[in-house]
């Protein structure tokens, strides 16, 4: 199966590195000619969780040279999700008669772009993988991470355990029948969890050290619960059960720290790199179905006005900005 990775951050270039060292037929996609360059000469490292990886040899070409290339079998899309909307139309048509386009961005990418170009072409997925880009071709892995795929229709298809077999040398692979479910487990974490940190500028473990912080942590998680359920989707358990037990939370709260305590937020990397962030695709995704479907989400709504103030550079992350944002939701 010759697989195109495009996008090589912490996530797709963590796993080409493990899967190109293990054999598997992956080439990368980069936003530049230059950036391709860099990769073909530094090759791709990991190091942290799962043990270093070194690859030395690697193809790499901007995404437009591969227009004239031969097809693709599978196309894991790993870019931010604006670029994945963006670029997605354009990687179909880089699939072999029977390739399938893997989406593993947060929120309802998979889905937009599979009204857009169909089921057939499209499989839906997403990783909690941590992992960070310490420079170009160099990562490190934070923790074991999988990625969870499946078809955006729901159910069980031969194509997604192909597709799971075939990566499965570089990252633990799991499928699902309730993808959307699965996204928005995902989602409640990356709401609560990965943004507020950011906007703190810090762990989750930091901010949850303080009552502003477990304050807004839980106020955005079930603002983000409600509207879920208000949409008619079953969350499935990813870290923890997504629905928090009635009355003290802390053994809960203790699984998800377990995993994403320490873990520093990629949002939190995409501030200091002044790059624009995927903030209308989490927090502002659960924001603008809330409203859709009449379930409250001052906090947020809150949280994605904020992430934008910081992308303009009104403000910085700081963990004051926690009493804000309670201040800012009421």
């Amino acid at each position: 199966m010759r697989i195109l990775i495009v996008g090589v951050g912490a996530l797709g270039g963590t796993i080409a590195t493990r899967g190109i060292n293990a054999s598997v037929p992956i080439w990368l996609a980069t936003r530049s000619a230059q950036s391709a360059a860099v990769l073909r000469s530094s090759g791709l490292r990991v190091s942290g969780v799962g043990g270093p990886a070194e690859v030395r040899s690697v193809r790499s070409a901007a995404v437009e040279e591969y227009a004239t290339a031969d097809k693709f079998d599978l196309i894991v899309l790993a870019t931010k999700a604006h670029d994945a909307l963006e670029i997605g139309p354009f990687l179909a048509r880089l699939l072999a008669p029977r390739g399938t386009l893997l989406c593993i961005q947060n929120g309802g990418v998979s889905q937009m772009l599979s009204e857009r170009l169909g089921d057939r072409v499209v499989l839906g997925g997403l990783s909690n993988l941590g992992a960070t880009m310490v420079e170009p071709g160099v990562y490190e892995q934070r923790n074991a991470g999988h990625l969870l795929i499946g078809e955006v229709a729901g159910g069980i298809s031969d194509r997604a355990m192909n597709v799971a077999e075939a990566l499965r040398p570089a990252i633990e692979m799991r499928v699902t029948a309730n993808l959307a479910g699965a996204i928005w487990s995902k989602l409640l974490l990356n709401c609560s969890v990965t943004t507020i940190g950011a906007l703190a500028n810090q762990t989750m473990r930091g901010y949850m050290a303080s009552a502003a912080g477990q304050q807004v942590f839980h106020r955005t998680y079930d603002e983000t619960l409600s509207v879920a359920l208000a949409t008619g989707t079953r969350p499935e358990r990813m870290i923890v059960d997504p629905v928090p037990p009635e009355g003290d939370r802390a053994p809960w709260i203790d699984q998800i720290l377990a995993t994403y305590g320490d873990i520093k937020p990629s949002m939190l990397q995409d501030f200091e790199r002044g790059r624009r962030t995927e903030i209308d695709f989490i927090n502002g995704y659960a924001t603008e179905l809330g409203r859709k479907v009449g379930v409250g989400v001052a906090m947020n709504a809150a949280i994605t006005a904020m992430a934008h103030r910081i992308e303009a550079g009104e403000i910085r992350p700081d963990p004051a900005r926690l009493d804000d944002l309670l201040r800012q939701a009421g």
